[in-house]
């Protein structure tokens, strides 16, 4: 079986890769010789998902999965949420992202953030989603240096250390993305 996982950041990528049940051939947007931007202008985390995977189903033919992913902060009623990637601007720079939401919260005593990630696939004809969901808080400064995005900024519940801090395995079996991930996979070893 191939499928087609609809997203340009090569961090995820590299995630889902590592994870991924070996009958299974992952193909890259590169793969497909899709170069252009895809659509992500729903404004919800589920429908950039699917809104993805429906350009790569409909422009490519492939079956496919996309996935969204958003950090949602408590006391910020939600946001960054949809606009995580380029809450501080259209260039999408992970320092500028997290010193905006740190200055956001700087006069916050609540800090308890979620991260989400859904995952849209077509595959056969059908559609489903999958969501993961990784619960914790949104530290004071930032701690580590592996990782991408908020990841030196966020504190999994349960441990005393951020996304940054912990290795690729311990963050895609308590991450939200890896939880996701897992869901899909689960459903395409029951096929």
């Amino acid at each position: 079986m191939q499928l087609v996982f609809a997203t340009n950041n090569l961090n995820k990528l590299k995630e889902v890769q590592s994870l991924i049940p070996k009958h299974i051939r992952l193909l890259s947007l590169n793969d497909i010789s899709c170069f252009e931007d895809i659509p992500e202008t729903t404004g919800t985390i589920e429908g950039n998902a699917k809104q993805k995977a429906d350009y790569i189903k409909t422009n490519y033919g492939y079956d496919c999965f996309a996935d969204d992913t958003g950090l949602e902060v408590i006391a910020l009623n939600g946001e960054p949420g949809v606009d995580s990637a380029h809450y501080a601007g259209v260039q999408r720079n992970a320092e500028d992202n997290m010193n905006k939401l740190l200055n956001a919260l700087r006069d916050k005593n609540n800090r308890n953030a979620q991260f989400k990630t859904v995952i849209a696939l077509h595959l056969n004809g059908k559609y489903l989603e999958f969501t993961g969901i990784c619960k914790g808080e949104i530290t004071f400064e930032k701690h580590g240096n592996k990782g991408f995005g908020y990841d030196p900024i966020f504190k999994p519940n349960g441990y005393s250390q951020t996304f940054a801090e912990i290795d690729l395995d311990l963050k895609n079996k308590i991450g939200h993305r890896g939880k996701a991930v897992q869901q899909l996979f689960n459903f395409l070893n029951s096929l």
